[in-house]
This record gives C-alpha cells, sequence and structure tokens, in this order.
C-alpha cells in the first residue's frame, strides 16, 4: 500500500497536480463519490471498485496538496473513532453521543 500512495503522489507530481488548488482537486473527489453511488445503484462490483480506488486517488492528492498524507489522516480519523461507542439504526452506526435520549 505504501508504494501505491508513493506511485501516486509521484504521478500527481508529474502532473503538476500536486500544486494545483485543493478545491478542485475536492470537486474531483466529490465527483468520484458519485460513481461510486452509481455503482451502488447499479451492483456492478467493477465499476463499485473502479470507484473507491479513484476516490482513494483523489483523497492521496488532496492530502498531498496539504502537506499531508494519507497515512497521517487515516490514523488522525482512527485516533477519533476508535473508543467511539453507539449503535447501529437502519444499517447506519449512529455514535452514541448522536442518539436522541428517550
Amino acid at each position: 500500500m505504501n508504494e501505491l500512495i508513493k506511485q501516486v503522489e509521484q504521478w500527481s507530481i508529474d502532473k503538476g497536480l500536486d500544486n494545483a488548488e485543493s478545491s478542485k482537486q475536492f470537486l474531483k473527489c466529490s465527483e468520484e463519490l458519485g460513481e461510486v453511488a452509481a455503482a451502488l445503484a447499479r451492483n456492478d462490483m467493477n465499476a463499485l471498485r473502479d470507484g473507491i480506488g479513484d476516490v482513494v486517488v483523489t483523497l492521496i492528492i488532496l492530502a498531498q496538496q496539504n502537506g499531508m498524507d494519507l497515512h497521517e489522516c487515516l490514523n488522525c480519523a482512527y485516533d477519533e473513532i476508535k473508543g467511539r461507542t453507539g449503535k447501529m439504526i437502519d444499517g447506519v452506526f449512529v455514535k452514541s453521543e448522536d442518539l436522541q435520549s428517550e
């Protein structure tokens, strides 16, 4: 995985994407998320696999544009969720602090 991330980062440098505007990169992320949604709606596993990969690529570049890397961002997110409690409601995990008291 580390090697693939480095390859994506180098590809973005070669294309000049590493210094491009982050807001434009976020739009690209959003576009790719739409493709994931479409693949799920169509139950197209090949398109889903490609779409998830495209989302990861766009996120690697977005992190790079902001002086971060994917591992740093993932570690930060995991540190935040690792002790989280909550429950599944209709197939969605809802964290404890978002659950309404009854």
